[in-house]
């Protein structure tokens, strides 16, 4: 009943912003060649990584600490270490993306060959060996170092993927909602059901704590492995790119590039805002709300608890995703960023001043809803904008490095990720937070003052600190609207153009843009 009633009572918000995703597909399937299908089948690479990525963002570090049997430091040092190689490990994937070539293109195939190893992995990572600690240290960090060099197989390609689909930059937009769109419907459908599936293996099963994990995660990734099929089954590369220069060259033109750095910053600091929000909620529920608080709807009592909190947030991102392209469309990409941010530093700092009291959980619930809306507009904006970077860095170097531009947006995505979470395992150990052992998994401890103050802190003002940061970086970014238009108008006449030659020359004088 806890799964039905939210989903029922959010259902009448998920069809708008849906049929509008189909409205933006026939506003713009008249410019360009693909289909409905193929936009669907897009949405469907990241759906799968999604439902990976934020169980490990928001279940990971809980789960190290609290039912794998890690200290909190040693827990922050391996989920830093391991996404810092996961983040550093993205541009060489890049490179490698770049240079493939196969009858189905660059990118599509690895969605392919990765998709299997993918899920195994995954499956391996909530594993809990019965060993010694000095043992169980190194297979957590044997299996997070495989999940996480995996995910930057295949979600690397997947992302540059956008950069060769079509040519035209609002379809990009597009393409890119419909990516977060269908990513937030599998972020909501494995935060929706991560305990319950926990709940089912451990209480109808017999299983232990641990096992009841690892079984919960089997489940996710076979749903992961048909996915990520579909995706390569229904998706094409129409744009056939080739990087004209050595490996050496596209790296020195990438750390030259003034816009690829300023949204680098950008986004970093984005996904650091989500990291630290959502790597704190499963603590926040456990030592503040509590494991046995409700929310009253239409006289039927509902658990308030943190994956009723995180999966309403994830349908409050797909409204944002839907946002959008309008909002986007109307008053530019570098604009919407701004403000975007703005506003989420404004909910962060308010929701530090909600009671924990019934009545507070709703509040606490409507924030959720705002916030989420918000960062639902972020992430689409930022792929798009990445796109818009590609596009400058073709045209100012003459070179066709897609998947090392991508690959940075995931590597920043990375290392949010991994500040983020361990920054909150940190904090929370310096402040005498009470871990639990197994047997404590369901039982509410009396947690020392400084770490409840950091639990209200991470879900608050720090959060909102690290938006405001974002909006200084942002500030300083050169591509609006007008120059992008420029720099696609100049791409197509240099896609036509000889080698050589007064068409060439003049694309030349063009590129030499700050």
């Amino acid at each position: 009943m806890t799964l039905s009633a939210p989903g029922g009572f959010f259902f009448i918000y998920t069809r708008r912003p849906s049929a509008r995703l189909f409205d933006l597909h026939h506003r713009f399937s008249t410019l360009t060649m693909t289909k409905l299908s193929e936009k669907i089948g897009y949405g469907f690479g990241d759906m799968a990584s999604s439902m990976f990525w934020k169980v490990f963002s928001y279940y990971l570090p809980f789960f190290y600490s609290n039912v794998f049997g890690l200290s909190l430091v040693d827990a922050g040092i391996l989920v830093l270490i391991t996404r810092i190689w996961d983040a550093v490990s993205d541009p060489m994937m890049g490179v490698v993306a770049d240079r493939t070539h196969t009858r189905w293109g660059k990118y599509r195939p690895y969605l392919l060959w990765v998709a299997a190893p993918f899920s195994i992995c995954g499956i391996l990572l909530f594993t809990t060996p019965d060993w010694g600690y000095a043992a169980k240290l190194v297979w957590a960090y044997v299996t997070y170092i495989l999940m996480m060099t995996v995910y930057t197989g295949i979600n690397v390609p997947y992302g540059a993927m956008l950069g060769v689909m079509s040519d035209n930059p609002h379809e990009k937009t597009v393409f890119s909602s419909f990516r977060m769109f269908f990513a937030y419907g599998g972020s909501f459908i494995a935060l929706a059901a991560w305990e319950p599936l926990c709940t089912l293996f451990s209480s109808h099963f017999g299983m232990s704590l641990q096992g009841s994990w690892q079984f919960a995660m089997v489940v996710i990734a076979a749903a992961c492995l048909v996915l990520f099929l579909l995706c390569f089954k229904l998706t094409r590369e129409r744009l056939r790119t080739t990087s004209s220069v050595s490996i050496g060259s596209d790296f020195r033109s990438l750390l030259t590039n003034r816009p690829w750095w300023l949204l680098i910053g950008a986004a970093l600091c984005f996904n650091l805002f989500n990291t630290v929000r959502g790597a704190t909620v499963a603590y926040f529920f456990a030592d503040i709300i509590g494991f046995d608080a409700h929310i009253m709807l239409f006289s039927v009592a509902l658990l308030f608890y943190s994956g009723l909190f995180l999966s309403v947030g994830e349908v409050a991102n797909m409204v944002g995703v839907a946002l959008t392209v309008p909002i986007a469309a109307r008053i530019g990409k570098k604009s919407t960023f701004i403000l975007v941010n703005a506003l989420l530093v404004v909910l962060s700092v308010l929701f530090f001043f909600i009671p924990v009291t019934p009545a507070g959980y709703w509040w606490m619930l409507l924030l959720q809803v705002l916030i989420s809306v918000l960062t639902g507009i972020m992430s689409p904006l930022v792929w798009s904008m990445y796109a818009d970077v590609s596009d400058y860095a073709e045209l100012r170097y003459r070179t066709a490095s897609t998947g090392l531009i991508f690959s940075s947006s995931s590597m920043a995505q990375k290392f949010g990720s991994a500040i983020g979470g361990a920054a909150v395992l940190w904090l929370l150990g310096a402040c005498g937070y009470v871990a639990r052992t197994a047997e404590q998994a369901g039982e509410v401890l009396t947690q020392t003052p400084g770490a409840i103050r950091a639990l209200w802190m991470l879900m608050t003002f720090i959060p909102a600190g690290v938006a405001l940061l974002a909006i200084v970086v942002v500030w300083f970014y050169p591509l609006t609207t007008r120059r992008v238009e420029e720099i696609v108008a100049r791409l197509k006449e240099l896609r036509k153009a000889p080698a050589s030659g007064p068409e060439r020359d003049e694309m030349t004088d063009f590129a030499n843009i700050p």
